[in-house]
């Protein structure tokens, strides 16, 4: 059997679930590469298989890093609007035999990791004013 490549996978993919953007495919590659590399330079070691919540981390660095406080607008342009599609997207890929999976691997792993709002819109979100309160040694204006 021939080894179907990237693109004719993606072609493939998005013609049988239109829900996520081509796009969306190739950025989920890149962070996959992104979240590989990132181990590597943490734990020295070869790289051994992204567990779901692992890849999740590394979505979010690596879209983060792309796309700033873009991001939740690019991934909602791809159809992705929580950590399950993204999930979705993933299973979509081992089932065309372009990521691969352990007998562990689930799409359980891709619920509720993290919420897009906290992840993606709090880091770029203006600090609250901290209140100021008086100081004791100074006496406070008695109203006329």
């Amino acid at each position: 059997m021939q080894k179907i490549g990237f693109a004719e996978a993606l072609d493939s993919i998005v013609a049988s679930d239109p829900r996520y953007q081509r796009d969306a495919y190739v950025f989920l590659r890149d962070a996959l590469d992104f979240t590989t590399k990132q181990q590597k330079k943490i734990k020295g070691a070869t790289v051994r298989h992204v567990a779901g919540p692992e890849l999740l981390d590394g979505v979010r660095q690596y879209a983060l890093k792309e796309f700033g406080p873009m991001v939740i607008t690019v991934f909602s342009s791809w159809g992705i609007h929580c950590c399950e599609d993204i999930g979705h997207m993933v299973f979509n890929l081992i089932e065309a035999g372009i990521f691969g999976k352990t007998e562990e691997d689930s799409l359980e792993d891709f619920k509720n990791v993290y919420d897009f709002e906290e992840a993606f819109v709090k880091p770029f979100a203006p600090a609250k004013p901290t209140a100021v309160t008086p100081s004791p040694e100074l006496p406070v204006p008695k109203s006329v």
